[in-house]
């Protein structure tokens, strides 16, 4: 059965520029890791180096802090989708220095706080705009300008954007001691206008098309066939097939899980006899196991089924989170920080890769868009979730082994559900020939068919 070719995204113009001579994806790929890097500022990973002087010199509660830091995060997630849209509408150029111009304007905004409900504005705008939608868009990019080697190109901009990310709060650590909390967000929003905002306008092209380029560098037919990548599904089409939902189950424990046991990684490790430096340090082997991982995974995404993957992935979650609860000190708390990191990377490129891959790239910044925000919301109740079981418990044992068996059930669900049709999932849409009567998208759809 012929592949159905969807009309081109509302987003879709004639090319408006003039074809470089070589094919610019790669120069993409290195602009929208320096992107995701910059996401760094909305992390939880940096955030935490401004929590304890924020709460000495503003005098408010660690319980109060962390509720507004709960509340702003779900309200950034909750508009995250509307992101997504715009991503699809506006173009990857646009909307990301629309972002780094409001991330910028939220982190000169906080160095200005004085009480909680400013805060807590601030900590919406920051999960909202850094670790939500300018990673979306940055991660995006890639997946828009490659088909046979996305899983390669995503990987790259996955793992070395995040390794920017893990090595941001070392720099900041020694910034706030020396030069306050307020000057250091002050000087993060400078850094962000200057950086990813003129990375968005003078180096950032939305499709291959504006260039007069095609996917991967590719060249036209001799018989004039168009090859494009701009076909899809809807968000709606996508989210009604199951695949969907495994797909963001497993971001969703990922975040989950993983930010529990990195709020809580001092006192958990503690726990196993581990020093507060020990505990520190085990975020190291975390960051070389996700920076392995990832590259790998992504390299694999594109030649192994994702089902694989994902079950990888799951497995690996799971047994993270048993072995915390024999770990001692030296290789066994490696391995432990190992399996968290490596999950989680590899997790989050298998989401960057499977859906253009399922669903096309027509919408994807809308069906994208609302992964992230399931996403981004289970890192809000993660550490919640291990505190609150911690206070019953005794002990983080308990909510490890306890929460173990939702990984093992997402990697049942990736090998039991199969993976959409493309032809059946999509729905009533207009149908295109090319000249030579082929779908335009046949060579693409059938290289990738499960």
């Amino acid at each position: 059965m012929p592949a159905l070719a969807l009309p081109r995204p509302s987003s879709y113009r004639p090319s408006s520029y003039r074809a470089p001579d070589r094919f610019y994806g790669w120069h993409i790929v290195v602009y929208a890791t320096i992107a995701l890097a910059a996401t760094a500022p909305g992390q939880t990973a940096a955030v935490s180096i401004f929590i304890d002087p924020m709460i000495a010199e503003l005098g408010i509660s660690r319980s109060a802090i962390s509720t507004a830091y709960l509340i702003g995060t779900l309200t950034g997630a909750a508009a995250i989708p509307w992101v997504g849209r715009a991503l699809d509408r506006f173009g990857i150029r646009r909307t990301m220095a629309a972002i780094g111009a409001v991330f910028g304007t939220v982190l000169i905004g906080l160095a200005a706080v004085s009480e909680i409900v400013g805060l807590t504005v601030g900590f919406a705008g920051i999960r909202l705009a850094g670790q939500g939608a300018l990673g979306l868009t940055a991660t995006s990019a890639a997946a828009l300008w490659f088909t046979r080697r996305r899983g390669f190109a995503t990987g790259i901009v996955s793992a070395i954007g995040a390794l920017g990310i893990s090595l941001t709060p070392v720099a900041l650590e020694g910034f706030v001691a020396s030069q306050g909390w307020r000057t250091a967000w002050l000087v993060e929003g400078v850094l962000i206008w200057a950086i990813v905002v003129p990375i968005a306008l003078l180096g950032m092209r939305d499709r291959p098309a504006d260039l007069g380029q095609l996917p991967d560098g590719d060249t036209a037919r001799d018989d004039g066939t168009r090859q494009s990548a701009e076909w899809g599904a809807g968000r709606a089409e996508a989210a009604r097939t199951p695949y969907f939902w495994v797909i963001a189950a497993g971001v969703a424990a990922c975040g989950l899980l993983s930010t529990g046991v990195n709020f809580h990684q001092i006192s958990l490790l503690g726990e196993r006899g581990l020093t507060p430096t020990e505990a520190a340090g085990n975020f190291v082997w975390q960051t070389i196991a996700m920076l392995l991982v990832t590259l790998a995974t992504g390299a694999l995404a594109d030649r192994v089924r994702p089902r694989w993957l994902i079950t990888v992935m799951m497995v690996m979650l799971a047994v993270g989170l048993v072995w915390g609860t024999r770990i001692s000190p030296g290789i066994s708390a490696m391995l432990f920080g190992a399996l968290l990191g490596g999950a989680g990377g590899g997790m989050r490129v298998l989401e960057a890769t499977t859906f253009p891959r399922y669903f096309g790239t027509a919408q994807l910044g809308a069906i994208r868009g609302l992964v992230v925000a399931v996403s981004v919301g289970s890192t809000a109740f993660g550490p919640l979730l291990f505190a609150l079981v911690h206070q019953v418990a005794g002990s983080y044992s308990a909510v490890l082994l306890w929460t173990a068996p939702i990984p093992l059930i997402i990697a049942v669900a990736a090998l039991v559900i199969a993976p959409p049709q493309l032809n059946a999932a999509l729905g009533d849409v207009r149908r295109e020939r090319s000249p030579s009567g082929e779908s335009p998208d046949e060579s693409s759809t059938s290289r990738h068919a499960p």
